[in-house]
């Protein structure tokens, strides 16, 4: 089962991913996660992403995809994967099929967890973070039991740099790419949107209903 998510920051596709991994034993593969497995590993591959990022740049996306191949090669994505974070391009969605289909493992679905901007706005900008023990809460969804009070240790709440309103819309703007996929997937028959602005369970179950035939 060859998957993958797309949605804007805040659509919940974290917490989806974490359920679908856990349910279907497929390994949940970031960007971000590919790049640091590489380094990690020390490979020349590896070495080559490093002086990429160290030096601040971006790495190219012919480079990128050879991480990715590397990475859906090894063993515990021999069952399946589901990727998240790439391709952010319509360029990179192209050869990351050419990629698969050399690899004889085509995607067998992309998950779109669609929620409107002014939902993602509130969700995001009500964040509130510990400052002594990291716990999470929303002011709107997740409230503590005392407005800017830690319920797990007292401490005290904030609200970090990057979940202003401002920082959230430049964020928002920055994934504008994600519609040209959208379209690009579906043109393919493989896109299923779902609508993420319900709760963790009800968008799982949809989730689920959509998989349920590929597992057979």
């Amino acid at each position: 089962m060859q998957l993958m998510l797309l949605g804007l920051p805040g659509a919940g596709k974290g917490t989806q991913a974490e359920r679908i991994t856990a349910d279907y034993g497929v390994p949940h593969i970031s960007t971000g996660d590919m790049f640091r497995k590489a380094i990690a590993a020390g490979t020349e591959l590896g070495n080559e992403v490093k002086a990429y990022l160290d030096s601040g740049r971006l790495v190219p996306d012919e480079l990128t995809i050879r991480v990715v191949r590397d990475r859906l090669e090894q063993s515990d994505a021999k069952d399946g994967f589901l990727l998240d974070g790439f391709p952010r391009t319509l360029p990179q969605a192209e050869a990351l099929d050419a990629t698969l289909g050399s690899m004889e493992r085509p995607l067998s679905a992309v998950l779109y967890i669609h929620v409107p901007q002014d939902v993602l706005l509130a969700r995001l900008t009500g964040r509130r973070i510990c400052k002594s023990c990291g716990s999470t809460y929303h002011v709107v969804f997740q409230p503590p039991a005392a407005e800017g009070v830690c319920d797990k240790c007292g401490g005290e709440l904030y609200q970090r740099s990057d979940d202003t309103e401002e920082a959230v819309a430049t964020r928002l703007e920055q994934y504008a790419h994600t519609a040209p996929l959208v379209g690009y997937y579906q043109q393919r028959g493989i896109l299923h949107q779902v609508d993420g602005t319900r709760s963790i369970d009800d968008v799982y179950a949809e989730i689920r209903q959509i998989l349920s035939p590929l597992r057979r």
